[in-house]
């Protein structure tokens, strides 16, 4: 059917209102993931795993850069002059600690190729690979006006990580993560961090794009009403029949269980006249086995939202209780290969430390012999069964979101990203384990006898910024001083070079590679108002026949015309 492409897998998916194809192109190695609905607003995500090497934050560097012109369009800021003319519902790039990923989304047939057309030149064939002051701008580079002025680091994701790496939930959420994770690439940041992202070189930097973003790393999806065919055959004839299929190491390793609980400690900055009192951060995290099953994994998200999350959790309530913190929360992370349970205690003191970690345990092992509030449970499993089915994102097309879960399990050799979208069944199973020992056992399988575990405590420092800040600058002092005369004018030279790349415009031929809608790319179909009048027990009744995947909106009226005001106005109160 799909000429050049290996079918792996066909599935009628349901629950989401679609048909699931899996894929491979033959020629390039490329995977590929359809999923074929009714749905108008047609979306398109390219990802590569990318697992990162060390802290400079190459994939973080790399997702800014290619997105600064490509082989067929040459303007610095495509992206800008597409907002010009396009007609898309989403347009952006997202790096995550172990992939990165790039997806669209537009309810135009031209534009959704225009913007698939874009993206895929940007990721394959960038200008970054030829031009160095788009590794300056949106990386590092050193910056010095004039001879006796100071030397300084400058770039997009430089100043943005300098942003990031000050606030104290982001210290947590980061340490937390690489303190569970030490062995693999979860455990470095694969933002950057600011006092390394400048050890990184422009020869590191293109040979990562060489390696890692080549068709064989990457997983494709297309969401929507698309012609899958003309999709196919497009990506085949202008992209991926280029390129030969090869291996690619970006594999993620395990990390091997801990022992036993480890302890990190880390520092933030604090302004002095805010005290440090009170202002310590700790959180208590817990990682799964890798390739937990996906109906445990939505059991887990369960107990969380239980425990954790819900309106009067009891596990947060105990803690709050116990004095050891003023604001407790947590979250179940499961889009990476060993998922993560953390919960963290805000507005505490480091000594609270131990007691910190006996409530949470004694509270587990609480719920495991007297077992979990049966109603609560089911509420939860209803909740986010109500809310799947509803797939209200906010506004996020459901493409992007869904080719975010399919990568929950695909990223990690898994040959079936459908296992998310079967959920009908595992809510199903779930509600039948409610009265049943099912969720407590787990409680007591992966965060009770799991060793697998870290306490992080952030602690509030007045000197830390002024002592990190002023040992940068003797840093960059001294490297000012090793430079010759003569090198101090070429980086000057330099300095001025990019700020005249960075203000110039684009040229006009250049400008013209940007494709831009027409009138006869617009639709002028209005949809239609499904609104059917029936008549039931002599009361009118509107059916609208949408599809809301087996959720029933209701809405009753009522006519109180002759209602007395008084009454109007007690019924309002």
């Amino acid at each position: 059917m799909y000429k050049n492409y290996k079918i792996l897998k066909e599935k009628d998916l349901s629950d989401i209102n679609s048909h699931g194809t899996l894929l491979n192109h033959i020629k390039s190695g490329a995977k590929v993931l359809l999923l074929k609905n009714d749905d108008e607003n047609k979306s398109f995500c390219i990802g590569f795993r990318t697992p990162p090497y060390d802290d400079t934050g190459l994939p973080h560097i790399l997702e800014h850069s290619v997105l600064c012109g490509s082989r067929k369009f040459p303007v610095k800021e495509p992206f800008v002059e597409l907002m010009k003319s396009s007609l898309n519902t989403f347009l952006n790039a997202m790096t995550f600690p172990d992939k990165t990923i790039y997806p669209v989304a537009s309810c135009n047939h031209q534009d959704f190729k225009n913007l698939m057309d874009i993206y895929m030149d940007a990721v394959l064939y960038p200008n970054m690979q030829v031009k160095e002051e788009i590794f300056k701008q949106e990386g590092w580079h050193y910056e010095l006006d004039s001879l006796d002025g100071e030397i300084t680091y400058n770039g997009v994701v430089y100043n943005e990580m300098k942003g990031a790496f000050s606030s104290p939930d982001g210290i947590l959420e980061r340490e937390s993560l690489n303190a569970l994770f030490p062995d693999t690439p979860y455990g470095v940041e694969s933002g950057g961090n600011p006092d390394f992202i400048p050890t990184l070189s422009y020869e590191m930097f293109k040979e990562f794009h060489k390696k890692y973003y080549h068709p064989s790393n990457s997983y494709i999806i297309v969401y929507g009403n698309s012609d899958m065919e003309e999709v196919l055959n497009w990506l085949d004839s202008e992209y991926l029949s280029h390129f030969d299929k090869t291996y690619i190491d970006s594999n993620i390793s395990v990390q091997k269980p801990f022992e036993k609980k480890l302890l990190k400690e880390v520092v933030y900055p604090i302004n002095a006249e805010q005290g440090t009192n009170n202002k310590t951060l700790m959180s208590y995290n817990i990682a799964l086995p890798a390739k937990t099953k996906t109906v445990d994994l939505m059991a887990m998200d369960v107990i969380s939202d239980v425990l954790i999350n819900a309106a009067g959790a009891p596990l947060v309530r105990a803690i709050l209780d116990s004095g050891v913190a003023e604001v407790v929360s947590g979250s179940f992370e499961s889009g990476i290969l060993q998922p993560v349970l953390n919960i963290v205690a805000k507005n505490t003191n480091p000594e609270q430390k131990e007691k910190f970690e006996s409530v949470i345990e004694s509270e587990l092992n609480k719920y495991v012999n007297e077992g979990l509030d049966k109603k609560a449970l089911l509420a939860a499993i209803n909740s986010y069964e109500f809310k799947l089915r509803e797939a209200d994102f906010g506004g996020t097309s459901k493409g992007i979101i869904y080719s975010i879960n399919a990568l929950g399990t695909w990223l990690y050799d898994e040959n079936d990203p459908f296992s998310f979208f079967e959920y009908s069944t595992i809510f199903d199973y779930l509600k039948e384990q409610v009265n049943t020992n099912y969720f407590e056992e787990l409680i007591k399988k992966y965060l009770i006898n799991n060793t697998h575990k870290t306490i992080v405590i952030a602690k509030p420092s007045t000197t830390y910024q002024e002592e990190h800040d002023s040992l940068l600058r003797e840093k960059l002092a001294k490297y000012k001083e090793s430079l010759s005369n003569e090198e101090l004018e070429n980086l000057i030279e330099q300095t001025k070079a990019l700020k005249a790349y960075q203000g110039a415009p684009d040229k006009e031929e250049d400008l013209a590679t940007i494709p831009l809608l027409s009138k006869e790319d617009l639709s002028y179909d209005v949809l239609p108002l499904l609104n059917k009048e029936e008549n039931v027990c002599n009361i009118k009744l509107m059916h609208h026949n949408y599809p809301t995947n087996k959720i029933a909106y209701i809405r009753y009226l009522f006519n109180i015309k002759n209602m007395k005001a008084k009454i109007i106005e007690e019924i309002k109160h």
